[in-house]
């Protein structure tokens, strides 16, 4: 008997058999799930890999955002540096036209009260000036006899001084 005719045999080519007809589709299962699990994989990765490009993406418009952010409040604080310059000469030229103004006022005023003051005792020196010759003139008319005309020259002495 040949080794084709044994019970071993042929139970080792149905086991074969048994193996191989199981086998293929269980083959096909699992390259199948390998397959699907290979293409969720590489589904994510691609997901991951898009997801990267976006953070890549928004990292990059954020800190062109922050360097404009911060450019713009370098300008902000130049400008306001600059306008409180501006407010500040402004404030010192105001105030020395004020003191100006004030020293100006102060002369003129001054001026006045010495005008005033020099107008006043030019009045009151023409009052005595007056004074003094009526009475002069009143002491010395009894005896020249011309009362009338010097009564009227003592009456337009005032109009004629001041």
């Amino acid at each position: 008997m040949g080794a084709v005719q044994t019970p071993e045999f042929w139970v080792a080519i149905g086991f074969i058999i048994l193996v191989l007809v199981i086998a293929k589709p269980s083959y096909r299962a699992a390259v199948g799930s390998l397959d699907t699990r290979a293409q969720r994989i590489r589904t994510s990765l691609d997901e991951a890999a898009h997801l990267r490009e976006e953070a890549q993406h928004l990292l990059a418009e954020y800190q062109r955002k922050q360097r404009d952010a911060a450019k713009e409040i370098d300008e902000l604080l130049a400008s306001a540096r600059a306008e409180a310059e501006r407010a500040s000469a402004n404030a010192k030229t105001a105030l020395e036209e004020a003191v100006k103004r004030r020293e100006q006022l102060a002369v003129d005023k001054i001026a006045q009260a010495e005008a005033d003051a020099l107008q006043a005792v030019r009045n009151t020196a023409v009052d005595v000036a007056i004074a003094a010759t009526r009475n002069l003139l009143a002491s010395k008319r009894e005896s020249a006899g011309i009362t009338g005309l010097i009564d009227k020259a003592i009456a337009e002495l005032p109009q004629k001084l001041h």
